[in-house]
């Protein structure tokens, strides 16, 4: 890495980076920071799952758990994506154009089939959000989750069509990136949100 000089009574920074990636960005600490944020509400969340179920005689609550199916699908998809995610990313950080357009135009492809996944997720809950107090629950988790891929998916199609289209700069490959960072958030915690829904309800 270049190193600024001192000239006389200036600090000569011409020949350090313009863009730079993982912990040295300020991108990269502001992605954590919401990792954190949002990591600390799914915990809030589950911790009031085994908090009520450990309240009742009975769970879930007047109903039979969730079907397996979907979800259990939805979980292959999502630890699968995470190839395409890192390779995006790795494509970012050598700034290579093709590669990068593809892995993004793969990870696009996942979201969305785990979108259309997830919409048979909701009809196979067995219960409604108003039910009672284990089908909010189960609603509000898979919401958030589902709140997550929606956003982080909005944010791919965005950059694959910017890089399509161009012009870019080096700032671009900065979010590939972090959108690729943020990702590994996104399937990091559908597993434990997934064991909670679909055999937290299955266990004594």
């Amino acid at each position: 890495m270049n190193e600024s000089v001192v000239t006389g009574n200036a600090l000569d920074v011409r020949e350090l980076p313009t863009v730079v990636y993982g912990h040295r960005s300020l991108m990269w600490w502001g992605t954590l920071g919401m990792m954190a944020i949002e990591g600390t509400v799914f915990a809030l969340a589950v911790m009031c799952y085994f908090y009520l179920r450990s309240h009742q005689e009975t769970w879930p609550i007047t109903a039979p758990p969730p079907d397996l199916l979907w979800g259990t699908l939805n979980l292959a998809v999502m630890l699968v994506s995470f190839v395409p995610a890192h390779l995006a990313k790795k494509a970012g950080e050598d700034r290579k154009l093709r590669s990068a357009q593809i892995w993004l135009s793969v990870s696009c492809v996942f979201g969305v089939m785990f979108c259309a996944i997830r919409v048979m997720e909701f009809a196979t809950l067995n219960t409604r959000w108003d039910s009672n107090a284990y089908g909010s629950l189960v609603w509000l988790l898979l919401g958030l989750h589902t709140t997550h891929i929606v956003t982080d998916l909005i944010d791919t199609i965005v950059l694959t069509v910017l890089f399509f289209t161009g012009p870019l700069d080096g700032k671009r490959y900065v979010d590939v990136s972090e959108n690729s960072f943020y990702w590994y958030f996104v399937v990091a915690t559908w597993v434990p949100i997934y064991l909670v829904i679909y055999w937290g309800a299955r266990t004594t």
